[in-house]
């Protein structure tokens, strides 16, 4: 279909993480494409990565290695779906060992690990086969594999996080996904590495599993995913302000909305870690992504962090990725 390989010996991508600070859940399409605003997410690319590589073999196999190892005869055989379907997609069907490596666990941590597997998947695959893919091309084509073709019950943000990188405002609605850039000053940016911390609850659980489940109280959830998008525009206005301790306060309050979605979004010991957090002078903090375990998106003055360390936990600030995926090795 795509034709013939160039020479190609080896591609890494590297593509960043990201972290939501308002929004998360009106991404998801039944909601989006039912509400008149549909839906909104303020968030930022972070300056920790998946690294894809793709090497070329020298006979027909393909061998995966991530947190298990496969050589297959036939890509259709390969066990880990969104490597299958990138490969698919891209017409990069042989002859090729793909790795992929995290700085961070990659799955359940609430920092949308899995589609940034798949954007650099993508990147590495098309820069492999000689093409040069824009961010809204690989955003849109991770879409289509973990919604569109494996039916996973998770949003679009992440996708498009990982592409374009930074710090953005992204609208989602039955015309498509809307990327725009905030305008926040180098000093503000600087801030927020110094001002809001990410807590690792050592809790992993899958995105899918928890929006996969049923509310008790439909009309309930509709209710508080309003208000959570609206709180994606307060948060806008509130990062190119400078107000960074009013989206701490923010943070708050969304994370009071986003508990009473579901019980598997919270539990107890989530419960306790989050009191502990408050308790050593944080201004807000969320458990990102879907909830159920991963890092709390912590913010506080610039002594937080020594505080936060006496938990016992993982902790690490936030540094903003303002490239997206990227290819950092080509030859």
């Amino acid at each position: 279909m795509w034709g013939a390989l160039p020479p190609v010996l080896m591609i890494i991508s590297r593509t960043p993480l990201r972290v939501s600070f308002c929004g998360g859940g009106t991404d998801l399409d039944w909601f989006s494409n039912s509400e008149p605003s549909g839906g909104m997410v303020t968030s930022a690319a972070m300056d920790r990565h998946i690294h894809v590589t793709v090497n070329r073999r020298f006979d027909d196999l393909v061998r995966v290695s991530y947190s298990k190892m496969e050589l297959v005869d036939d890509f259709e055989d390969i066990e880990h779906e969104l490597v299958r379907e990138s490969m698919r997609m891209t017409g990069v069907t042989s002859g090729v060992e793909i790795t992929t490596i995290a700085d961070i666990p990659s799955r359940g941590t609430g920092l949308g690990s899995s589609s940034s597997v798949t954007v650099g998947l993508l990147n590495a695959l098309h820069a492999y086969a000689g093409r040069d893919p824009s961010p809204r091309q690989l955003a849109e084509e991770a879409c289509e594999i973990e919604i569109g073709i494996l039916g996973q019950p998770i949003g679009r943000q992440d996708q498009y996080a990982a592409s374009f990188g930074g710090i953005n405002s992204i609208s989602f609605n039955q015309g498509g996904t809307e990327v725009t850039p905030l305008d926040i000053p180098l000093e503000t940016k600087k801030r927020i590495s110094e001002e809001f911390t990410l807590v690792f609850t050592g809790m992993t659980r899958s995105a899918s599993d928890v929006l996969g489940e049923d509310p008790e109280d439909e009309n309930d959830k509709i209710s508080r995913l309003r208000d959570i998008r609206g709180h994606a525009d307060i948060a806008r206005s509130m990062l190119e302000s400078g107000d960074l301790s009013g989206l701490g306060g923010l943070l708050k309050t969304t994370w009071e909305l986003k508990r009473g979605i579901s019980a598997s979004v919270s539990r107890h010991d989530i419960d306790e870690i989050h009191n502990q957090i408050m308790d050593r002078g944080a201004t807000g903090a969320k458990l990102l992504g879907a909830g159920g375990g991963g890092f709390f998106l912590v913010h506080g003055n610039v002594d937080i962090r020594e505080s936060l360390g006496e938990l016992g936990l993982i902790i690490m600030p936030l540094g903003i990725d303002e490239h997206g995926s990227t290819i950092i090795h080509r030859g």
